[in-house]
């Protein structure tokens, strides 16, 4: 997977790549679904939600430039196996996850597999987690239509964020950053498809 579905198609940082050789995907999927767990594909986990595919996750971590110092936020943590990869890439890694059967599930299972110290908790993840706040890097692994206001002043200065945004089915995903001014810009990084971004509703 890391040579054939990463490397070869472009992804260059070496800090990403050992993490996906360290991490087995194989321990994120519904069980019977072992075999396919190095498809370069995103993979049904239940409850409407994906495992996403191997080489958009190494996308979003690499346009992130993470470093050992930083710290990130991840919203939409499902399985797990994308903040699992981050926090061999951070100091601190957080993340929201809306449905609490997954979030048990994925805490349960970091746990096992010694990433105990990842801090996860169950909540609208448009909201991000305001008291862990600011992060230097937040993974927005679920598709909404905008960019929600409170991720982007959960940016630290210096802050990057991708996220994918547009309709239900298609999304482009953004990388958003904050300068050091305090100045908030966006690039496109490419076409990707995710489950939908649902915050809770209000009231």
């Amino acid at each position: 997977m890391v040579a054939h579905q990463l490397r070869d198609r472009g992804i260059r940082d070496e800090r990403v790549l050992d993490a996906f050789g360290r991490v087995p995907r194989e321990a994120f999927v519904e069980t019977g679904r072992e075999r396919s767990a190095y498809d370069d594909r995103p993979l049904d986990i239940g409850r409407g939600q994906t495992i996403s595919q191997p080489w958009v996750v190494a996308v979003m971590l690499e346009a992130l430039d993470l470093h050992p110092s930083d710290r990130l936020l991840e919203v939409g943590v499902g399985s797990g196996y994308a903040i699992a990869l981050a926090s061999l890439l951070v100091g601190e890694a957080y993340g929201v996850e809306r449905l609490p059967e997954l979030a048990d599930a994925a805490r349960e299972r970091l746990g096992r597999l010694g990433f105990g110290a990842i801090r996860i908790r169950t909540g609208d993840g448009t909201t991000g987690w305001p008291e862990a706040a600011p992060f230097d890097a937040i993974l927005v692994s679920a598709g909404g239509r905008e960019v929600p206001a409170a991720l982007v002043t959960q940016l630290a200065a210096g802050g990057r964020m991708v996220i994918p945004v547009g309709g239900e089915h298609d999304q482009d995903l953004l990388l958003v950053a904050r300068a050091a001014s305090g100045e908030v810009s966006q690039s496109s990084l490419g076409p990707v498809r995710f489950v939908p971004l649902i915050p809770d509703a209000p009231g």
